[in-house]
């Protein structure tokens, strides 16, 4: 029988963080099913999955961050996933509200459902309910609090066109209504960001819940913030400003954008 809802717990590698993110998907108000999925199987990952009693999906096909999410996506049988980032943690009602929101806004034919986040930032991994970025990102999903609006294709891009103010691990997709391949395996760092730009083109609805339900890691050893030095997520937003912005407005964008990635470093 095909469940509702599946946590896909993405692991990679050993971190530290992953027995705190399972914990708190398997800790829901509403429970759902949970998997893990990884392209790096090991005995780390092996031992957590037996002592949750968890089923190891492994991806031995294309690699890379576009490719394991494709395959996350692809490899449970449910009307609803979440990809989950192992560095992250998921609040008590996070299933709950998300499934809720999905029920109360069928007619509008969700593509995505998603809610607002906190960080988690740090030696101490303090969480942050305020920062520039959230409140810049709270301003631009405003519009889309009132969901009739989200389905509107305007109001889909709005949310995106100036940054990208939809957090990946806080988006549940709907799976029979959007189009495979859902990400782009080319890209290193805006593998979300040019998904949502895609999936705003397609009829439905993006249901945001305007509800602070999860915790998006920040250090300075996240793939995010290595990816950040390497001054790739730069090249690639300026190619994702240019599906929105003529080439000058684009780069003056990226410029913009770009002091907004001082953030990741403020955890040293």
């Amino acid at each position: 029988m095909r469940s509702i809802h599946t946590f896909v717990v993405l692991a990679y590698k050993e971190s530290s963080f992953l027995e705190e993110c399972i914990k708190s998907v398997l800790n829901q108000e509403l429970k759902t099913e949970v998997v893990i999925a990884t392209s790096t199987p090991n005995s780390y990952i092996d031992d957590l999955a037996k002592k949750y009693n968890l089923k190891i999906k492994v991806n031995n096909g294309k690699k890379g961050i576009g490719a394991d999410f494709e395959f996350a996506l692809g490899c449970v049988n449910s009307e609803l996933v979440t990809i989950v980032h192992q560095d992250d943690i998921y609040d008590y009602n996070y299933a709950y509200d998300v499934i809720n929101a999905y029920k109360n806004n069928k007619k509008n034919k969700p593509i995505i459902v998603f809610t607002d986040y906190y960080e988690i930032k740090g030696k101490e991994y303090k969480k942050v309910y305020s920062s520039i970025n959230l409140r810049i990102k709270r301003f631009l999903l405003f519009p889309i609090r009132f969901h009739i609006l989200g389905k509107y294709k305007f109001f889909k891009r709005w949310v995106i066109r100036f940054g990208n103010a939809i957090s990946c691990p806080a988006v549940t997709f709907v799976s029979h209504n959007i189009k495979h391949p859902v990400f782009d395996f080319n890209l290193k760092c805006n593998v979300d960001w040019e998904a949502w730009e895609r999936l705003s083109k397609l009829d439905g609805s993006f249901i945001f819940v305007n509800k602070i339900d999860m915790g998006h890691r920040i250090y300075s050893e996240s793939t995010t913030s290595d990816i950040i030095r390497q001054n790739i997520r730069t090249k690639e937003d300026y190619k994702v400003y240019l599906r929105f912005w003529p080439k000058w407005f684009a780069s003056l964008l990226t410029k913009i954008y770009k002091n907004s990635e001082k953030s990741n470093e403020k955890d040293k």
